[in-house]
């Protein structure tokens, strides 16, 4: 009997990738979407790239509600729980986003392992780790490293993902069954959008390629092709050794500078690429009127490095170098007509 696979959140930059994996690899894939309806065009998009959807099937499932969970987890050998509320807008409340970030996960590992699920693996965000206070220029992040998200700088979604999964462990452990949990801690993610569903993940791209940035702010982190993030996810599931561990996602940092280097070398007729650095008490002013820059302040100034080797040694995947994760992201920008370049 073929292995089946709940995927939360299939319809997603990260879901969708895994679901293709997984397929590939011959297992049966469950996908939970809000709208089935909806939902079939993460199916269209899968098989038009030459993915098996025979083995793939939708159900709906909301974070927010009970309604559909039995049902999704009902039969299922492996769970990755990917989904996870990140609104278009970061909402002012710096806790709106908890409730449902740590209900769906409570539903997802309560109903999971009653149903008699191996492993569960849940999606939280090196955002988890980060955000400490006094952490200087240069950081190297371990997997003991959480953020503290009573810390002022810390934003709605980086609070989310951390309460997320300290909840989650608090569950594991007091049910004993901290060995069939396995966390993944992904870097900014980028790669090609071969499915048309990156939304935030290339935004940062997007953002330095149309013009947006004329300087970029002084932020170093680790980046992540979406295949090897993907990889990670499919190989910790039956990894002996990542049971009860936290897993980073990870690959080469880079300054946001460095990003946008690559960018103009890539592209030296692009217009409105940055050039340089912008003054780290400017950008304390503009989040203090545009919300969408404060989630940077909690990183500004520090370049951060993940202690991931541990990770490649587990899972048998090694990153491919950031270079081509941009380069990926950015051609997927121009392709579907996001970014123009005359």
């Amino acid at each position: 009997m073929t292995d089946r696979v709940l995927v939360t959140g299939v319809s997603g930059f990260i879901g969708s990738h895994v679901a293709e994996r997984l397929l590939a690899k011959g297992y049966a894939v469950r996908g939970t979407v809000r709208n089935k309806v909806k939902g079939q065009k993460i199916v269209d998009a899968l098989e038009a790239n030459g993915a098996d959807v025979s083995r793939l099937e939708l159900v709906e499932a909301d974070l927010g509600a009970d309604t559909g969970w039995a049902d999704a987890v009902k039969d299922c050998r492996y769970i990755q729980h990917i989904a996870s509320p990140l609104p278009h807008e970061a909402p002012k409340e710096r806790e709106a986003l908890v409730p449902e970030a740590r209900a769906g996960a409570q539903r997802v590992l309560e109903r999971g392992f009653s149903a008699g699920a191996e492993r569960i693996v849940l999606t939280s965000s090196i955002a988890a780790m980060m955000g400490q206070p006094g952490k200087g220029a240069k950081m190297i992040l371990t997997e003991d490293d959480w953020s503290d998200p009573d810390w002022k700088p810390m934003t709605s979604y980086p609070i989310s993902k951390t309460r997320a999964e300290k909840s989650a462990w608090a569950y594991v452990e007091a049910q004993g069954l901290k060995e069939k949990l396995t966390t993944i801690c992904p870097g900014v993610v980028f790669g090609p959008d071969t499915y048309g569903n990156a939304g935030a993940s290339l935004g940062l791209l997007k953002a330095m390629m149309i013009g947006k940035f004329p300087r970029v702010p002084k932020v170093g982190v680790p980046l992540i092709d979406v295949r090897d993030c993907a990889a990670i996810h499919v190989a910790a599931m039956t990894s002996k050794e990542a049971g009860g561990r936290r897993l980073f996602a990870t690959g080469e940092s880079l300054w946001f500078k460095d990003i946008a280097a690559t960018l103009r070398a890539e592209y030296p007729d692009l217009k409105g690429l940055p050039k340089g650095e912008m003054p780290s008490f400017v950008l304390r002013i503009i989040a203090l009127f545009d919300d969408s820059v404060k989630a940077l302040l909690a990183e500004l100034g520090t370049f951060h490095e993940a202690d991931a080797a541990y990770v490649s040694t587990m899972t048998h995947v090694l990153p491919r170098p950031a270079r081509e994760a941009i380069l990926a992201g950015s051609e997927s920008l121009i392709a579907s007509g996001s970014v123009r370049l005359n």
